[in-house]
Parts: C-alpha cells; sequence; structure tokens
C-alpha cells in the first residue's frame, strides 16, 4: 500500500490518495468517512450503497468510435453515444474527485491465466468501493504492485455525483459510460459497486473473443479427478449456490474465460447473494461472511449486530463480496482444464421445463442464445417479482459483440473437447408462479451431483414433446415423478397450454438471430 500516489495524468490534483489499502485500513476509513457503515458480529464490514441497490442497465453506453463501431452489438444493450458526450461525463467525474479530501486508488488484474490477464486502476471516492474491487479483481504481490505501470484500463467511480441529464444522450441522473478507445469507464449518478465488476467483464467480453477466446457470464468447479464443469445463468439462477459445492473446488462464481488451454476465473473474489443465507443451505458462502468481507444493504440487530439475512426492507439483492480463497476448497490459482460438463441454469417461473434434461449440441447452442430465465426479485432497480425474459448467451447486458459470435466459439469448444451440455431449471414445479413452489435447493443439488458422478449415463430417457430435449426419468435422491414436469401439475390440459405458450416466447424471441444461426440450431427450437 503507497500512500500519496500521484493522480496528475488524470488531471486529478488531489494529494492525499490512498492506493491498494489492505482490508484493515479500509475497514477504519469506512467507519470514520462512510454514512451507515457498521462492523456485523461476523467480522464483515456493512455498508449502504445509496440509493441504488442493483445494477442500472438502461443507463450503459458505449462511445461509438471508428476503430470498434463494426465489432459492437449495437441495440438497447449496447447504446452508443458520442466522444463528445464521454468527455462530459469524464470531465464531470474528474471534477467531482478534485473536490475529495481523499481518494482511493486499487491497482488490480482480470482473468487468471498470465496469458489473458489485464491491468485494472479503479478510482473512488468510497473506502467501501476499494474494499469491494479489492476483493472482487486479483490483487497483485507487492512486487507486482511495484512494476504495476501504467494500467490497460481507468475506472473513474464518481458516482455519488450525478450526471447532468440535460447532456445529450443521458436519460438519468444515473450514467456508466464505456470508451474502448480510451480503455476507460466513468461511472456517474449510482454507487452500486456491481456497476465496476461488470464494467470490467463487459471490458474482457470485447477484447477476449478477438482472441479466440470465449469470456462467458457462468461459475465454474473442479472435481477432485479433474473433471470441469461449468454453470451459466442470470443472476438468481443458482451459479454462486451450486458451484460453491464441498465436494468439489471452487474455480470462481460468475465470469470465466474458456481458451486453448481450459478455464479461467476472470476474477479474484466472489459477489453472492445473501438473502435468506444460512450455514445449512449454503454452508460455504456462509462461512465467508467474516473479516474483510463487504456485506451490501442488510439489515442488523442494533445491539449485536447480528445480521438478518431474510430482512429484505432496504432491498432484495443484498450482497456479499469477498476473496475467492474465503471459499475453503478454492482452486487457488483459479484455473483448470477444459469443462466436461456444461450446466445452462434456468429459473422457470411458468413451471414448464424439467428440472434436468440432456442437450444436444444444436439444443445447447439455441438455449445458450435465447438464455431463458426468469428476472428475480431485486437484481435490477423496478424488478418485485419473478418475470419471464431472455437474455442471450445468459448475459446479454455484459456482451459486446453479436450473440452468435459467443455462440460460434461456445460451438467450436465443446466439439473440441467433448463436452456434454445439460438444462437445469431451478425455478418453479407443480405450477406456475403463484400457483407451484420452488425446486428445492436439495433436489437441485441432487441433479448435480448425478451429472457430475455419471449418474445419468445409464438411466432411461423420454423426449420432451414441446422442448425435444431428452429428460431423464430417475435420479438418485429424488422421487422420480417430479422429473417430468406435467407429472407435478394437477390438471395435464393447464401444463399443456403453458408449455405452448412458453414454447411460443422461445420462437418469437428466437426471430431476431435466425439470420446469425445455421439450419441445426434453428431446428433445435422447441415445437409450438
Amino acid at each position: 500500500m503507497s500512500m500519496n500516489f500521484s493522480l496528475k495524468q488524470y488531471k486529478i490534483d488531489v494529494t492525499n490518495v490512498v492506493r491498494n489499502a489492505m482490508p484493515a485500513m479500509l475497514y477504519q476509513e469506512a467507519i470514520e468517512h462512510e454514512v451507515g457503515a457498521a462492523i456485523a458480529d461476523s467480522g464483515a464490514l456493512m455498508v449502504r450503497s445509496g440509493q441504488k441497490t442493483g445494477r442500472s442497465p438502461g443507463d450503459k453506453r458505449i462511445v461509438e468510435h471508428h476503430d470498434s463501431k463494426d465489432d459492437i452489438w449495437w441495440g438497447k444493450v449496447n447504446v452508443a453515444v458520442d466522444e463528445n458526450t464521454f468527455e462530459i461525463n469524464r470531465e464531470r467525474a474528474i471534477d467531482y474527485l478534485n473536490t475529495r479530501e481523499r481518494i482511493y486508488v486499487v491497482d488490480g488484474f482480470a482473468g487468471w491465466d498470465p496469458n489473458e490477464q489485464i491491468k485494472i486502476r479503479i478510482i473512488c471516492s468510497r473506502p467501501y468501493h476499494a474494499l469491494f474491487m479489492w476483493n472482487m479483481m486479483i490483487r497483485p504481490t507487492d512486487e507486482q504492485l511495484a512494476e504495476f505501470g501504467e494500467p490497460d484500463y481507468v475506472i473513474f467511480n464518481s458516482g455519488q455525483f450525478p450526471a447532468n441529464r440535460y447532456t445529450t444522450g443521458m436519460t438519468s441522473k444515473t450514467s456508466v459510460d464505456l470508451s474502448f478507445e480510451r480503455r476507460e469507464i466513468v461511472i456517474l449518478g449510482t454507487e452500486y459497486a456491481g456497476e465496476m465488476k461488470k464494467g470490467i467483464f463487459t471490458v474482457m467480453n470485447y477484447i477476449m473473443p478477438k482472441r479466440g477466446v470465449l469470456s462467458m457470464h457462468c461459475s465454474a468447479n473442479v472435481g477432485y479427478e479433474g473433471d470441469v464443469s461449468i454453470f451459466f445463468g442470470l443472476s438468481g439462477t443458482g451459479k454462486t449456490t451450486l458451484s460453491a459445492d464441498q465436494d468439489r473446488k471452487l474455480i470462481g462464481d460468475d465470469e470465466h474465460c474458456w481458451t486453448d488451454e481450459g478455464v479461467h476465473n476472470i476474477e479474484g473474489g466472489c459477489y453472492a447473494k445473501a438473502i435468506d443465507l444460512s450455514a445449512e443451505n449454503e454452508p460455504e458462502i456462509y462461512g465467508a461472511i467474516k473479516f474483510g468481507t463487504v456485506l451490501e444493504n442488510v439489515v442488523y440487530h442494533e445491539r449485536s449486530h447480528a445480521v438478518d439475512f431474510s430482512d429484505v426492507s432496504i432491498t432484495q439483492n443484498t450482497r456479499a463480496a469477498y476473496p475467492i480463497e474465503y471459499i475453503p476448497n478454492a482452486q487457488i490459482p483459479c484455473i483448470a482444464g477444459h469443462p466436461k460438463n456444461i450446466i445452462l441454469l434456468t429459473c422457470d417461473a411458468f413451471g414448464v421445463l424439467p428440472p434436468v434434461a440432456k442437450l444436444t449440441r444444436e439444443q445447447a447452442m439455441y438455449h445458450f442464445i435465447s438464455g431463458y430465465t426468469a428476472k428475480v426479485a431485486g437484481t435490477e432497480m423496478g424488478v418485485t417479482e419473478p418475470e419471464a425474459t431472455f437474455s442471450a448467451c445468459f448475459g446479454a447486458a455484459f456482451m459486446v459483440w453479436h450473440p452468435s459470435m459467443y455462440a460460434e466459439l461456445l460451438a467450436k469448444k465443446m466439439e473440441e473437447n467433448n463436452t456434454t451440455a445439460w438444462l437445469v431449471n431451478t425455478g418453479w414445479t407443480g405450477g406456475a408462479y403463484g400457483v407451484g413452489k420452488r425446486i428445492r435447493l436439495k433436489h437441485t443439488r441432487s441433479i448435480i451431483n448425478a451429472i457430475h458422478g455419471g449418474a445419468f449415463d445409464h438411466v432411461d430417457y423420454v423426449t420432451d414433446p414441446f422442448f425435444g430435449f431428452a429428460v431423464p426419468t430417475s435420479c438418485p435422491e429424488l422421487p422420480n415423478e417430479i422429473l417430468i414436469p406435467k407429472n407435478t401439475w394437477s390438471d395435464g390440459n393447464a401444463y399443456d397450454k403453458q408449455a405452448r405458450q412458453l414454447a411460443h416466447l422461445f420462437t418469437r424471441n428466437f426471430e431476431q438471430y435466425k439470420d446469425g444461426s445455421s439450419q441445426a440450431i434453428i431446428n433445435a427450437a422447441p415445437r409450438v
């Protein structure tokens, strides 16, 4: 850690700059300077992210520049902003940072594979943000820090200061702007720390495919015999929970790259949902809530400082950010071989999809491009109950290229490594949301164990009449009737009607991707 680090190259003249402070110092800074910061009885630092308690995907902008504009999948996800507007917001951010008495810098890495690693610099004014990114990036050794030099990308986090709504292209007081040419991200009007993490992921989603590396919104773990599994899924589908397995080593919980050598984590930490967290259901994550961990927007008992993980009065999107080594069986360094299994997680609010299905390669591509799930309450601003959504590559909000770019890379790597794909539904059974019930975590864990143990290699399958994939008829430790979703509904005709409706939603959504997809992938669509 170095004090009085100079930021004059960015026209930031503050002299009190704290670089790569250790957690204990950032705790002290947070208790002194953060409104509402407190220490939990477990030792974690509890903080508030302000008005925004989730990401603001509608406020993300990418600079339209002649060097990169032909690469980018422009539209609702990647909204263009001109260079002049970026400069205005950048100056606004730097003007704000220049009003601060103290600034925090965190220099770290993204990507555990040294061949694909990039250097990131965070410049912020909240100690909470510094500790969050200290946890989430790969932390340099003292020797690496001394030789760090200039970063590849810089994030200016002035989230306490609003964007000017009258600036061209702004839709609110929040703006997260990315320039690939300047290699900079500017954050205004949101103090939600996840914007920094996902900003880096967006950068990786641009530069990695250029190198033939597949960047993925997924978690990953590895068995003690070296068999790797990756779990695709949007927030709330179980990526973090299901990859934290006491019988396997965790590679990472959210962001990975698949190279010609295998899989590696992009991050140095985990960002777990904390709602209803318990030692019984999620022992590895619960055990990681200790000194050094950041707890966002949780409610705690005034006298004991014990956290009430069931209290969602601030937000349903309560979160814990901690270094990956806080998971006892983490794979350090976070690198492993090629995946044996790919698990596409979905939280089906309609109660139609089976708890597990085996996919052909074409079906895997179809469902990967579709990215169906239900948005779970609290992940984004304004979502209060689950709603059906499609998010390309299970992470459209962070994809920069057209989804077919990532899908083709996935197909190529699956074929080269003989990887098997599965669809696992962690959503509803016995009826749609409001009628049925959420599939028990215990049952989903049994399914994942069966995939890893090869239990589905020797069972009978039936073909789903609507979606065409292969559904196993038995699974160890599971009642067989729950494997066929229609059997769990009291009214079979009502199930058929709901299944047709969902199949129609899939077909309608996929229309936008037909031009970039092979006939084999198009033929993997559900039968309406």
